[in-house]
């Protein structure tokens, strides 16, 4: 879990610079891993609701491979059927690979309601990717990639070690 001094200091932000840099990431993700929402097959058409239990705004992921789209919302809307919760660090890592979602999702670390069938092939799409999300934010960088690979990496690390030191709730907290 994020420390909730971080949470409480982004909740009155507004969220539509947030737009930009989440619609980037994408861009990147999917350039650099183009067939990776191809192997959703028909649950490419649905919606994801992602939730950081840890953090005052939520993801809605819409993998259709002609024109992905995320953006962030206060709240899920209501007609999202598909939703995952869990903590910022624990979803993050179930991107990058250094988290296990089975472990997480027994663990009660990570809470899936709705269409699991959806939920298991966008995670078989973004282990089959091999995502680095360090690597391919970096890539946004252009020529300063490396110096940009190296400002994330180490951002993402000291996050990690705050998230470490933070007491733990787990997803239970979500509805």
């Amino acid at each position: 879990m994020l420390p909730r001094l971080i949470a409480r200091s982004i909740q009155p932000l507004p969220l539509a610079p947030l737009q930009l840099p989440l619609a980037l990431v994408l861009r990147s993700v999917v350039a650099r891993h183009p067939r990776i929402f191809e192997r959703l097959g028909p649950h490419a058409s649905k919606r994801f609701g992602i939730e950081p239990t840890d953090l005052p705004f939520a993801f809605v992921l819409e993998p259709d491979p002609r024109a992905p789209t995320v953006i962030a919302v206060r709240c899920l809307p209501a007609d999202i059927s598909i939703r995952i919760a869990g903590s910022m660090m624990g979803l993050l890592g179930l991107v990058d690979g250094s988290y296990d979602g089975d472990a997480l999702f027994f663990s009660r670390d990570l809470v899936i309601k709705g269409d699991v069938e959806a939920v298991l092939a966008l995670r078989n799409a973004i282990d089959d990717a091999d995502l680095d999300l360090v690597a391919d934010t970096a890539a946004l960088f252009g020529p300063l990639a490396p110096l940009g690979r190296c400002l994330l990496g180490g951002a993402l690390s000291q996050l990690k070690a705050l998230a470490s030191a933070a007491p733990r709730t787990g997803a239970e907290s979500w509805s």
